[in-house]
Formats: C-alpha cells, sequence, structure tokens
C-alpha cells in the first residue's frame, strides 16, 4: 500500500514540476484532421462527380505545380520559413522537458511543492538581513541549478559577499529544496546614496 501511494506522490509530484502538452496536442490535432476532412470532402466530391466545395483537387494539384513560375521567391520563402517555424515550435514543445518554475521539498508524509517566486522571496530577506540593505536592493532569481542574488549596497557600506552567500545556503539547506541549486552573489559596483 506505501509503495502505491509513493507512486503516486511522485506522479503528483512530476506533473506539478512540467507544464501539460494538452494544448499544443488539441491544437495540432484540430488543425491536422480539419485539414483531412476538408481534403476527404473534396476527394468524395470529385468521386461523385460533383462540381467542387472550395477548390478541387486537381486545381490544387495545378496551382501548387505552377506556384514557383507565377510567385515572387520571396513570398515562398517567408511562407516556407514561418511554416518551419511553427514546426519547429511543436517539434520543441514535444522534445523539451517542459519544466516549470518550481522546486520539491521532500516529505514522507506528503509532496511538497514551491514555486521558484515564493522561494526566491524568503532568499531575498534573509540576503537583505544578512547584507544590512533595504529590501529594494536585493534581487533574487532562482532557477533550476543556480541562484543568483545581486545586491547593491548602500554607498560606502561595504557588503560581506560570502556572508549573503552562506546565509542563503543556509536558508536553502533548512528548506531541504531538491536539487539543492548553486548560489551565487553579485554585489552592484555603484551604491544606493541614502538607504
Amino acid at each position: 500500500m506505501s509503495e502505491r501511494i509513493t507512486q503516486l506522490t511522485q506522479r503528483v509530484v512530476r506533473r506539478e514540476l512540467h507544464s501539460s502538452r494538452a494544448a499544443p496536442s488539441i491544437a495540432a490535432a484540430v488543425l491536422i484532421s480539419a485539414f483531412c476532412l476538408y481534403v476527404m470532402f473534396e476527394a468524395a466530391l470529385k468521386a461523385t462527380g460533383q462540381d467542387p466545395w472550395l477548390v478541387g483537387p486537381d486545381q490544387a494539384a495545378g496551382w501548387v505545380g505552377s506556384l514557383s513560375d507565377n510567385v515572387a521567391a520571396a513570398p515562398l520563402v517567408g511562407a516556407g520559413l514561418l511554416v518551419f517555424i511553427i514546426g519547429l515550435l511543436f517539434f520543441l514543445n514535444a522534445v523539451l522537458p517542459g519544466r516549470r518554475a518550481r522546486h520539491t521539498i521532500p516529505n514522507p508524509r506528503t509532496a511538497i511543492v514551491v514555486d521558484s517566486e515564493v522561494l526566491a522571496s524568503a532568499l531575498a530577506r534573509r540576503a537583505r538581513v544578512a547584507a544590512g540593505v533595504t529590501g529594494d536592493q536585493v534581487m533574487v532569481t532562482v532557477g533550476r541549478r543556480a541562484v543568483e542574488v545581486q545586491v547593491r549596497p548602500t554607498s560606502g557600506v561595504p557588503v560581506d559577499v560570502e556572508g549573503v552567500r552562506s546565509v542563503v545556503e543556509d536558508e536553502l539547506r533548512q528548506t531541504s529544496v531538491e536539487p539543492l541549486p548553486a548560489v551565487r552573489v553579485a554585489v552592484a559596483p555603484s551604491g544606493v546614496i541614502g538607504q
């Protein structure tokens, strides 16, 4: 029973960490199905000897065959490039992992998924206190493999880069975020006056 719950929890966590492919899949299926239905309808009209609804198969084939003679190269290249980009977007959407900006926190009883913005806010608060600056002077970006901390110091007051890094790393260890990202701290060369 507990193995089944663990598998269910892993599936739930995976769904929360990865974006759904449903919308692009449905869009592709609808477009391809509509085109195929239209071609079948026109072919059925041709087979029964009726007039075409929009364009008959013979007319469409003739138009495609004479396209390079009747149309300038620039629109053809543009249309081909557009079709290539649309195909590339569908291909990349299918192949790339589609990770959301979220992290997991291991827990034996339940699945915990934390949004990267929430994690960045907590890390920014700790970094702000460690650097001795206001909230507007610290910006934290949480990625899959790295946490970027940017500090704009108050003019004339040095910032302990290693102290800020150790505080942020300690906060990450306390939250037990998986996978544990590396921490990079950057101090701006110009400071803020009177903060």
